[in-house]
């Protein structure tokens, strides 16, 4: 069996410290959720992008100390703000992260993609050269039958909750389905981006959104096996967490809060079967 932890837009941002109280809430919250996100046994803890607010230096260099606690294998899909400070090639270098690439285990093929723009203030919107889309495709085909998980920060436009929005998705101009088409059996692409819970199916592929933390407190746990794969939530009830986010949301630049961003319990758990003579629970 293979387990990973999935954190959505966590927005880890620099805290004011000119307003009373703001810091010990920031250091509170970020704390206890990261602090609740690392002790969860698993072979991978990903963020599926936005795990900082700006993409500075400091909330890259603070939020990755908090990281480092615990001894993890983590992985951090870039997100459109975490490339609003400085350039994908500084991030890379603070966060010693790869900008996508794949890991071939024995229960699936998984795929981490760049759909981030950078420095865009403009268009939040997602995107992929032409060099990661053919690398893309080389990964699908590579994949054959064995479940493929793809892991991006944005939706493919039109699959999940809000992706049908101007700059919620991938360009939609970019044939993501010409790629996803090719896949034999099954396939789950895991985003974040429009900080609503949300799960579709369409064709073989089932699309798995996030919320964001500071709005939906929890995370996700994808666990595999031979018979199937299995998407559960986890609810973060701490009071250091409940109590400080709304003096967060209060103080942020760059993050609206979204009261609806729970979705219904179809739009955060799931059973995808992989016996193919059973339906998908």
């Amino acid at each position: 069996m293979m387990k990973l932890v999935l954190m959505g837009d966590l927005h880890y941002h620099e805290i004011d410290k000119s307003i009373p109280g703001l810091q010990e809430a920031g250091t509170a919250f970020y704390h206890t959720l990261l602090g609740r996100f690392l002790e969860m046994d698993a072979e991978l803890h990903i963020s599926l992008g936005d795990l900082t607010n700006f993409g500075s230096t400091l909330e890259l260099e603070e939020v990755y100390e908090l990281l480092r606690r615990e001894d993890r294998n983590f992985i951090h899909v870039l997100g459109n703000h975490d490339l609003y400070w400085q350039t994908r090639r500084e991030v890379l270098e603070i966060t010693g992260q790869q900008r996508y690439h794949a890991i071939d285990a024995e229960a699936a093929m998984l795929v981490f993609l760049d759909t981030a723009k950078e420095m865009d203030f403009e268009d939040w919107g997602g995107w992929l050269d032409v060099e990661q889309l053919h690398w893309l495709e080389e990964m699908v085909e590579a994949s054959g039958t064995k479940p493929l998980l793809v892991f991006g920060h944005h939706p493919v436009y039109n699959t999940t909750a809000r992706s049908e929005r101007e700059k919620g998705s991938i360009h939609p101009s970019i044939d993501m389905w010409r790629i996803l088409n090719r896949k034999k059996g099954i396939g789950v692409y895991f985003n974040g981006h429009t900080h609503v819970d949300s799960i579709v199916a369409q064709n073989n592929w089932t699309f798995v959104q996030l919320s964001a933390c500071l709005d939906q407190h929890g995370f996700r746990i994808v666990e595999l096996t031979e018979e199937e794969i299995r998407i559960s939530a986890v609810d973060i009830t701490d009071a250091d967490v409940l109590e400080n986010a709304p003096m967060l949301h209060q103080h942020m630049v760059h993050f609206t809060p979204n009261p609806n961003a729970r979705g219904t319990d179809a739009d955060r758990e799931l059973v995808v079967s992989l016996l193919t003579a059973v339906q998908p629970k």
